[in-house]
């Protein structure tokens, strides 16, 4: 089952959390220059927002993976959404931080769990692919089977099909980068002229110097 894309990508608008700037783009943490900015943390603060993309999480995990046995955020930001599906769905939860604690038990999977189990990872962003997979190793290494990854939005790298194909990792967004670049077009956001040079940024997007 998918979401409803479009739905979903036109809440992320309405809440914030993705913004278009193709005349003055941001400078992501690798230094890459984008048209594009997603910090999905902006819709927690909108409670129907949230409802409505946690409800659409939890059909396409309840579709797609039914025999998941725990939900598992990724730390920080898929936390949240991760707690939120697991309690609708009824499921165990636990997340994953990004390295061990240094005090205390030294534990880097946070919650409750047992070898053998099947488990769904909830992430809130997929670009490169790179940090979501390292915690696929993470849970495996522990014993636990991954069935596979969902996130409310990805930008639909090739480096990122790659990578979780190449992992064994099925994995699904609730809306992505052509979804969103669609609905900007038809609401105004941006102009038929910056379309396809957005679009061309996805292809390359360490090379990517504006328009």
């Amino acid at each position: 089952m998918k979401s409803n894309e479009k739905a979903v990508a036109e809440r992320l608008l309405q809440s914030n959390a993705v913004r278009l700037s193709p005349d003055q783009p941001f400078t992501w943490a690798s230094g890459w220059k984008s048209p594009i900015y997603c910090d999905n943390r902006k819709v927690l603060s909108f409670p129907y927002i949230r409802d409505f993309i946690k409800s659409e999480m939890c059909n396409v995990i309840f579709s797609e993976f039914p025999d998941s046995d725990v939900l598992a955020g990724v730390a920080t930001a898929g936390i949240a959404w991760g707690a939120m599906a697991a309690d609708q769905l009824k499921l165990p939860y636990m997340y994953v931080r990004p390295k061990p604690k240094e005090h205390g038990l030294g534990n880097q999977i946070e919650g409750n769990y047992e070898p053998g189990q099947k488990v769904v990872v909830v992430e809130d962003l997929i670009s490169t692919g790179k940090s979501s997979l390292q915690v696929v190793d993470v849970l495996r290494a522990a014993g636990l089977e991954v069935m596979g990854m969902i996130s409310i939005f990805t930008y639909g790298f090739g480096v990122a099909d790659k990578a979780f194909a190449d992992a064994g990792v099925p994995y699904r967004s609730l809306t992505n980068y052509e979804n969103m670049i669609s609905l900007a077009l038809e609401k105004g956001i941006i102009d038929s002229a910056a379309e396809p040079i957005l679009l061309k940024w996805r292809e390359d997007p360490a090379n990517w110097t504006g328009l």
